[in-house]
């Protein structure tokens, strides 16, 4: 598996009154994962957009084993769980201190053309950023 990490510190903002973790604040966390992760491998979401490719989520889940908590020392895991012509999947686990596991989740994504708002199949429309997809999620 080609998985990504990426740190991040919690911070007193995102907490709740029992000064955990807002859980909400996962989400952004795997964004940051994944956009880090894309970039690391030699495609970041500018350059999809540029080329005239989104990515909106159009599933996403999160299961909560354990709080994080403010100041934590946290390391998210990312990888590309299922990747087809038109839709990528990416699989998280977010740790403290890269050995208590937190939570696990997952984003869907579909491949939109960015002028018709519509699914592409990057195999047909974008070979380059297939293929450079697909060496990612075979690795």
């Amino acid at each position: 598996m080609n998985f990504h990490t990426t740190s991040i510190r919690p911070r007193y903002s995102e907490t709740d009154q029992m000064g955990i973790i807002y859980h909400s604040n996962y989400f952004p966390w795997f964004e940051v994962a994944r956009t880090s992760f894309l970039k690391k491998r030699g495609m970041s979401y500018k350059e999809m957009e540029q080329l005239g490719i989104f990515l909106p989520v159009i599933e996403m889940n999160c299961k909560y084993i354990s709080s994080a908590l403010y100041d934590d020392d946290l390391v998210i895991e990312v990888w590309i769980e299922m990747f087809i012509g038109s839709r990528i999947k990416f699989h998280y686990r977010i740790l403290r201190e890269e050995k208590e596991l937190l939570a696990t989740g997952f984003t869907e994504h579909v491949f939109l053309d960015k002028n018709k708002k519509r699914p592409v199949n990057l195999k047909k429309s974008y070979p380059k950023v297939y293929q450079l997809l697909e060496k990612i999620y075979q690795s």
